[in-house]
């Protein structure tokens, strides 16, 4: 195994979550780029990466929730405002993300593009969102306004 993969802690999660999300975001803004250049093999490519890296940050949120008690964002004055107004709406389209990724997918394996193209107009801007405004959280959270303590398990 590698030595800094062994190493890894909770404490590692977010920064590897948010880095998951911004990955994702860059195949995101790739896949429609090829596919409006009628590059259909690269789009392909790049909504693969996208599925994968968001499989990974899933997986990594899922563990790290399970198992660290939610941070809380300490900032006050009018950026609070501007965090939480942009938290509450990444959590409520985040929600609608897996079932639109699974409902735009699943046409194109089977080949029913027209509905892709559809509902894929949809998919996109709502989980480009969703991946962009992760990265802003994770970074106004954990970076930017850092807590004064973060609470981990056996800390």
């Amino acid at each position: 195994m590698i030595d800094w993969l062994a190493a890894l802690t909770l404490r590692d999660l977010p920064g590897i979550n948010a880095s998951f999300n911004f990955v994702s975001t860059c195949f995101i803004c790739l896949g429609w780029w090829f596919i409006r250049r009628e590059q259909k093999r690269r789009h392909i490519a790049m909504m693969i990466g996208a599925l994968i890296s968001s499989t990974f940050f899933l997986a990594g949120y899922v563990v790290y929730h399970a198992n660290v008690p939610p941070t809380e964002f300490e900032a006050t004055g009018p950026i609070r405002l501007v965090y939480y107004v942009i938290l509450a709406s990444h959590i409520l389209l985040a929600f609608t993300v897996l079932p639109l990724v699974l409902t735009t997918v699943i046409p194109a394996v089977r080949g029913r593009f027209a509905f892709h193209r559809r509902i894929g107009r949809w998919t996109m801007p709502v989980w480009l969102y969703v991946s962009v405004t992760g990265v802003l959280v994770y970074l106004m959270l954990y970076q930017w306004f850092p807590p004064s303590t973060l609470l981990l398990p056996h800390d």
